[in-house]
């Protein structure tokens, strides 16, 4: 090979070379753009500066349009939420009152000397004015947090103040029913949000005193490296393993407990809330031998 075909296959390869280094440098500023425009796009002070015919400068306004989306849409769901959050107030303002007078007059009229089958009529009005009361009340309250208009503020805390507050509160209650109602001391903490983790705890104690004809409801709780777990125990009815996985959901009531009072929400409720926590709920039961609900919390 001559000296002229040298240079010219040397003239080649340095071409080459050329056009591979203008490539990558290429490449280098347009990823550097697009950094650019995530960065602003982040801080919100995004702004098209290219206006030609270049690719970039389409992808600019590919990118700003779908900002002008975004930003759009997020108004949109800001208003639902506000539209939501006044609608949940109106409906817990206007029945309210409603309910209460009816629980009110309910409560006069039993007071009052009636015939056997109109005060069998009354208590039977009063009951169901106390179900609705009660189911509203949990309407509103699931509304709230399903929406994020109520934020729970988890925060580390013993678990022992928490379990006696539910105790306390269903105590009188499991007694009336001749139940025992127990707590087992615990020195275990965990993270949680103290008047809406009583909420949940408060609805499975609950069903464990409408579910347990006799015998024992017992708290406890015990401490682990992660995590901390809360066992609700009763020696009811129990569930049937066909159904443990259905009674979470919303509104479920077993055929079994139809006849029993309740709306299927507690338990739903519970697992929102605690869910909302970072935790979660599992249970396990036997039927005819009773259940435990376990609640785990984050610690």
């Amino acid at each position: 090979m001559n000296k002229t075909g040298i240079v010219i296959i040397l003239l080649c390869f340095l071409a080459a070379i050329a056009v591979v280094l203008w490539e990558r440098r290429k490449a280098r500023k347009t990823m550097e753009e697009i950094e650019r425009m995530l960065d602003a796009a982040m801080t919100g002070s995004f702004s098209e500066t290219n206006f030609n015919e270049s690719r970039l400068s389409a992808l600019e306004t590919k990118f700003a349009h779908y900002l002008s989306a975004a930003e759009a849409s997020s108004r949109n769901v800001a208003q639902e939420k506000d539209r939501i959050k006044s609608l949940i107030a109106d409906i817990s303002h206007q029945t309210k009152t409603p309910i209460a007078n009816l629980l009110l007059y309910s409560e006069l009229l039993m007071e009052e000397t009636l015939p056997v089958s109109a005060k069998a009529n009354v208590e039977a009005l009063y009951k169901q004015s106390e179900k609705l009361r009660f189911l509203i009340d949990s309407l509103v309250k699931l509304s709230r947090l399903e929406n994020g208009i109520i934020s729970l503020t988890p925060q580390q805390a013993a678990l022992q103040p928490l379990l006696e507050s539910v105790v306390e509160q269903y105590a009188a209650k499991a007694s009336e029913k001749g139940l025992s109602l127990r707590l087992q001391d615990t020195d275990a903490f965990a993270v949680f949000d103290f008047k809406w983790t009583a909420e949940a705890l408060a609805n499975i104690v609950d069903n464990a005193i409408k579910y347990t004809e006799h015998g024992t409801i017992t708290i406890s709780a015990v401490s682990y490296e992660m995590f901390a777990r809360i066992d609700i125990s009763d020696t009811g009815s129990g569930i049937p393993e066909t159904e443990q996985a259905k009674i979470f959901a919303r509104f479920y009531r077993s055929n079994s407990v139809q006849k029993q009072e309740g709306v299927g929400i507690g338990l739903y409720l519970a697992r929102q809330i605690i869910s909302g926590e970072g935790g979660y709920i599992k249970v396990a039961s036997v039927p005819g031998k009773g259940s435990t609900f376990s609640i785990f919390l984050p610690k």
